[in-house]
């Protein structure tokens, strides 16, 4: 299973942890052992201890218990209990609490994906497209040939051609831009079934919320749970997205290599 999954599920479990303290539903010991618990595997220390593949039930199932089990363990260790007991930290009656692997699962996917599209993928295409309008600017005034099926057409500058380039990223930041806010409302809080069975009036709006708060994104709880469990449309959306800055990306890369092509017999324009 991908880690950022992982760590995604840590973090909503420990803002559903945060939560049930706050309404007095866990005890301020299991609480904070839950949270630190949590801390512990969002920062990649406890990464050997999630073994599972990534074909398992549609539902996430194991890999949810996966988290739950470390969870509980690592904060029983941490109040001096025995690993394994269960005691005082239950992995489904406090880690679990208030969650199904319905529900928070496909949150999990949502945050995950979420935060490696903002703080990776984004970042990346905005430090390209600042340098394809550079180059843009700084090759505005180098001539060259324009060409169609690779025979030569009319001039136009170096420049215009990286203009071209820069645009398509310009588009392709946009596009994912737009396909996130699918990926901001989230499942949980919709439980088993879509019917938020077992759960307080208003939990789902205030997880939701400190998820927010803890990953600085605008997260917002889905405002219809029966198809944010049984369907995954917001991230078929965004694999569209991505699969379009992915051709994007080919072809501009495909350019460059046939206008740096050389050294004696190539174009060589580019190099």
């Amino acid at each position: 299973m991908p880690l950022p999954i992982v760590h995604a599920q840590a973090l909503l479990k420990k803002c559903c942890a945060k939560y049930n303290l706050e309404k007095g539903k866990l005890t301020e010991e299991v609480g904070r052992g839950i949270i630190a618990a949590a801390d512990r595997i969002m920062s990649g220390d406890l990464d050997a201890h999630f073994p599972l593949v990534i074909y398992q039930t549609g539902s996430g199932t194991q890999t949810n218990m996966n988290v739950n089990e470390v969870l509980s363990n690592y904060a029983i260790l941490t109040l001096n209990g025995t690993v394994g007991s269960k005691s005082p930290v239950h992995p489904n009656d406090h880690c679990n609490m208030g969650q199904s692997s319905n529900d928070s699962f496909p949150t999990a996917m949502h945050i995950s994906c979420a935060k490696v599209i903002s703080e990776v993928t984004l970042v990346g295409l905005r430090k390209l497209l600042e340098g394809l309008r550079k180059k843009s600017e700084e090759f505005e005034g180098v001539i060259k040939i324009g060409r169609t099926h690779c025979q030569d057409a009319t001039p136009l500058t170096l420049g215009q051609e990286f203009s071209g380039y820069a645009k398509q990223v310009e588009y392709g930041i946009e596009r994912v831009e737009r396909a996130m806010g699918g990926l901001m409302r989230l499942a949980l809080g919709g439980t088993a079934v879509g019917t938020g069975l077992n759960t307080q009036k208003g939990y789902d709006a205030e997880i939701a919320a400190l998820i927010a708060e803890e990953t600085g994104l605008p997260f917002i709880t889905a405002p219809n749970k029966f198809e944010a469990l049984a369907a995954h449309d917001s991230i078929v959306e965004m694999s569209g997205s991505l699969n379009v800055v992915a051709v994007s990306l080919n072809k501009i890369a495909n350019d460059l290599r046939l206008l740096g092509s050389g050294p004696r017999s190539g174009l060589g324009e580019v190099g």
